[in-house]
């Protein structure tokens, strides 16, 4: 077990100063010696040393080495939220440790954490502007670069609108960069933006926020070491989230805890279970309504939780009676007695808790997947409480906190939405009037029998999914419900081979007029397809070479000091969007607020003073308290937090707040509000980090009776459930002014808020609510009366609003099973998010062309512990490229047999679509069923069997290259969301 230091300072010496310039290169025996000086005659002399020359060791003090200084950061990887210590002496980032006084991480790093140092010292960095000009790359000066990329996209907004320029933003920005991008987006007119949260967890957030209210994960890693039973299904946590395994092994350890992991492989993480249950990919309602079957038929279920905070569970139990043992087995695979067993521990072992990742997100039932894991949370109580909840592992370093600003096309920065009040409420915050973000959004005329839309409604429409962006560019114009078809991209910090149908998307490559790169290292949006001009390539620095917050997976935010300046050419995201905002002729209303300092390539905002901003404008998520002062505060003071329940101790400067301030931290940073570690927790008081279920989709609902008459259920919670200490022992709905009116409170605003709620109200004052006042009254007062501001209601086992309200099962696009598809079958073909989703008649071919008989074998993907993402990053770094050299997908040892394919040899695997194909190594290996695959998706830059190696610019290309799996993943995608089916794909796989 680990034990926390006092301090982990540990001296380097002068070894280090000896060898402090050659910290990034690559040192041989000889020169090691020849720098030490050791040499032939040095070594002679040491081996002639007399023994009574040598002087006793003594300990040399702790602390960092004369003339350096420690900064602290956080791991740009995954998104646990591991901090750095940086050791830097005269601007150069000599040395590295893990913080042993963080709560999160405690003195530990992952493989890609261990070396993340090499990031700003890597030798394939993007060193300074670049565009492609008849197929060859030139150097560009920062000025020239963006004046040609603001004058293209000024061009083609002029010709086909400002929906068809794309902004794919990133989940490695800091909360600052995502919101400033969002911001820009609004400035240019459009909400074709979007990022990672896309591919990795949308569905997630949809599932999440339609069942009780926010759409993030509700307790933490360490809140884990609570549970006694723990189920992980689609996640490998062991290799996507190493650190976070710390905290669930010691608590499995502690409490004795139950450790079920379902998925179809079996992998590092199942190794470590208690039960592992293999299951068909794509059958996980199935599995979950299962689960529920037995819980119902057994009277396992939570029944006062049920009757207190929830609502429509007996929808959800008519659906279940479908799903009896013999039913499930035949779907999923998993025999009915280890499914009761595992049903058994989850309801009565308690508390429990369920995690998951893209293995249950990424397909065409991705937020039905996740809403039915939610209402088995629901039914069995294990929600809003110490080692339950919905714990989510999120990807990169900072998917949370893009998500949580807006990085999305369907909202605004704090989950605001794209309503005409959520545009006024940021327009208050912004000093910007309404009517110019109406201007600046296209009009889009009626096409393919569908009407015009005006402005404001543009305005208010949700835009196109980074998963179907190339479908925009490729669909006939009258498909795509905008002006005119996809004719531009910016990409800041996005690979280009996250995203299923490859072949498909190197067409939109090829069509697109102009694409612009902007990352530390080229992306695999640089090798793919045959583009020979209109690509520009930015240098963009990491995390380590500015400043500014993240939020973890637990929605704990982290504040990162600058370690060293930007490298070479490269430039913070602040500075590149204000550069091609004063290009477009927006930058000075857009970056009025802020504090601008001297960057390397001009001015740019202070992350201080955009966080401020988003101090005074994120109330609905309760991104209000987190100050740059306060964070800062935390990352001084980490080792005052307990590891348990990341309460700051009593006496310390940070007594009492939860570690990071977990949103929703509410009002002002002044007010002091802890944060909040466990969501909708009621056992603490609002003011103290306590929590409801949040009430969002009306007050009551009609429900029709067996004899035809109607009766009004309350959405409201019942049965004496609320907040410690509230003033209200019921159910309540959101606090407005027109509601502390009515409960007399509204005498305990202030002057200065009550004048604050005047300007935003009006004539409407009444209406002003706790997610647009601006001044934190009514939050304030909604808390000192013991009642949390958004009200208290009851989750949702039926989501009325969604495509499936009460999920059910349905067979994957591509399915193995066609002998299933006519009783579970897709949904019908749709619009959704601009263009068709034609989940049925893919299908329905498929089934009519045997595709199943032609590509047998079902392939899912995932991560390894040495890559992150895209990969582009990681396979740049020397130390991690050489831990995993080659691109391989895993096969069982019996399908291996049968075609002939022999471990380590080269083989083709090949897919339904687009002929599309991957030359890549088989590991066989039975960690996969018989009829099924694996294969990682970090790789690029070999596209169909052709090495693009010499598609990147000279010496910038990734150490390590390979076939990307989403060459092969096919069509299939939410219908709330986009997300892809990337998890199901049938394939064949034969010897190369």
């Amino acid at each position: 077990m680990l034990i926390k230091r006092k301090s982990a300072d540990v001296q380097r010496g002068r070894l280090q100063s000896a060898l402090g310039g050659l910290a990034s290169g690559v040192m041989d025996r000889r020169s090691f010696l020849r720098r030490s000086g050791l040499v032939a005659g040095g070594v002679a002399a040491a081996g002639a040393l007399q023994i009574g020359s040598v002087r006793k060791a003594e300990a040399a003090g702790y602390g960092p080495a004369t003339g350096t200084k420690i900064v602290k950061n956080i791991c740009t990887h995954c998104s646990v939220g591991c901090t750095v210590r940086a050791e830097v002496a005269n601007g150069v980032w000599v040395g590295q440790e893990p913080a042993w006084e963080s709560p999160i991480n405690r003195g530990s790093h992952c493989a890609k954490g261990a070396s993340v140092r090499e990031l700003v010292h890597g030798d394939r960095r993007i060193k300074y502007p670049m565009k492609l000009v008849d197929g060859q790359w030139q150097r560009l000066s920062w000025d020239q670069a963006v004046s040609e990329i603001g004058d293209k996209m000024m061009e083609i907004r002029a010709k086909s609108g400002a929906d068809s320029v794309y902004l794919l933003g990133s989940a490695k920005f800091s909360n600052e960069g995502s919101y400033l991008f969002r911001k820009f987006a609004a400035f240019w007119g459009t909400n074709n933006v979007d990022h990672q949260a896309r591919i990795c967890h949308s569905t997630t957030v949809a599932g999440v926020a339609n069942t009780w209210g926010y759409g993030a994960m509700t307790n933490s890693y360490n809140d884990i070491r609570n549970s006694k039973t723990v189920i992980f299904m689609g996640s490998n946590a062991a290799e996507a989230h190493p650190v976070s395994m710390q905290h669930i092994l010691i608590g499995k350890e502690q409490q004795r805890a139950n450790v079920i992991v379902f998925d179809p492989r079996l992998t590092r993480t199942a190794a470590h279970a208690t039960d592992y249950v293999r299951f068909r990919s794509g059958t996980d309602i199935a599995v979950i309504w299962g689960l529920m079957w037995h819980i119902f038929q057994n009277g396992w279920e939570d029944k006062a939780f049920i009757a207190a905070r929830v609502h429509g569970m007996d929808d959800v139990r008519k659906e279940v009676e479908k799903y009896d043992p013999k039913t499930v087995e035949d779907i999923t695979g998993i025999p009915g007695e280890q499914l009761k067993r595992v049903a058994q521990t989850f309801a009565t072992v308690k508390p429990a808790t369920f995690i998951w990742c893209m293995g249950v997100t990424q397909h065409s039932v991705g937020t039905a997947n996740v809403r039915a894991i939610c209402t088995l949370l629901l039914a069995t109580g294990n929600v809003g409480s110490t080692g339950t909840g919905a714990n989510i592992f999120r990807g990169h370093c900072n998917v949370q906190g893009a998500t949580d600003f807006g990085l999305d096309i369907s909202n605004l920065p704090c989950y605001y939405g794209l309503v005409e009040g959520a545009w006024r409420h940021w327009s208050r915050v912004w000093g910007v009037d309404y009517d110019y973000f109406v201007s600046r959004f296209d009009e889009v005329p009626a096409k393919g029998g569908r009407a015009a839309r005006t402005r404001k409604q543009n305005m208010e429409t949700s835009g196109h999914t980074s998963t179907r962006w190339f479908d925009a560019a490729n669909l006939p114009a009258e498909q795509v419900d905008q002006k005119d078809n996809l004719k531009a991209m910016v990409v800041m910090g996005h690979g280009g081979n996250t995203i299923p149908r490859m072949p498909d998307a190197v067409k939109g490559l090829e069509k697109i007029e102009l694409l612009v790169v902007c990352d530390p290292h080229p992306t695999n949006f640089v090798s793919l397809g045959g583009r020979k001009n209109g690509t520009y390539i930015l240098p963009v620095c990491t995390q380590f070479e500015t400043s500014g917050s993240r939020t973890c997976s637990n929605r704990s935010v982290q504040w990162g000091e600058k370690v060293v300046e930007p490298i070479f050419e490269s430039a913070s995201d602040y500075a590149v969007i204000y550069k091609l905002s004063q290009k477009l002729g927006f930058a000075t209303e857009m970056f009025r607020p802020y504090e601008m300092v001297q960057g390397k390539i001009g001015l740019e905002p202070t992350a201080e003073s955009i966080l401020r901003e988003i101090n005074r404008g994120g109330w609905s998520t309760g991104y209000t308290g987190q100050s740059p002062e306060r964070l800062k505060l935390h990352m001084a003071n980490q080792d005052k937090f307990d590891i348990v329940t990341l309460r700051g101790a009593k006496g310390s400067p940070v007594e009492n707040d939860f570690y990071g301030l977990p949103w929703p931290c509410w009002g002002t940073p002044e007010y002091k509000h802890p944060g909040t570690h466990i969501l909708y927790n009621t056992s603490l008081a609002a003011k103290d980090g306590g929590g409801t279920f949040r009430p969002r989709f009306g007050l009551t609902r009609e429900r029709t009776l067996p004899d035809g008459s109607k009766v009004e259920d309350t959405l409201l919670a019942e049965g004496g459930s609320y907040s410690l200490n509230s003033d209200i022992k019921d159910g309540y709905p959101e606090f407005t002014m027109g509601v502390l009116k009515k409960l007399g409170w509204d005498k305990d605003l202030t002057p200065a808020e009550l004048a604050t709620i005047s300007w935003i109200g009006g004539n409407n004052l009444d209406t002003v609510s706790w997610s647009t006042d601006l001044s934190g009254g009514i939050q304030r007062v909604a808390m000192e009366h013991g009642c949390v501001p958004y009200g208290n209601g009851k989750a949702r086992a039926n989501a009325w609003n969604l495509p499936d309200p009460v999920p059910v099962h349905r067979e994957p696009i591509y399915s193995p099973r066609v002998d299933l598809v006519a009783k579970w079958p897709a949904r019908p073909d749709e619009r959704t998010l601009r263009i068709p989703n034609l989940h049925t008649s893919v299908q329905k071919a498929a089934v009519e062309k045997g595709i199943a008989k032609s590509f047998p074998i079902v392939l899912t993907s995932g991560r390894l512990v040495e890559y992150e993402g895209g990969g582009e990053e990681t396979r740049s770094n020397k130390w991690l490229a050489e831990l995993q050299q080659d691109m391989f997908v895993e096969i069982n040892p019996a399908d291996a047999a049968a075609r002939g394919i022999r471990d380590g040899s080269l083989v083709w695997v090949t897919g339904p679509e687009n002929n599309s194909k991957a030359r890549v190594k088989a590991l066989v290996t039975e960690r996969v069923g018989k009829g099924a695959a694996f294969m990682p998706f970090h790789f690029g830059g070999v596209f169909q069997g052709v090495d693009q190696r010499g598609n990147y610019p000279k010496g910038l290309d990734p150490i390590v290259l390979g076939e990307s799996v989403n060459t092969i993943t096919t069509y299939g995608y939410d219908p709330v969301t986009a997300m892809h089916e990337g998890k199901v794909t049938l394939c064949q796989i034969a010897a190369a």
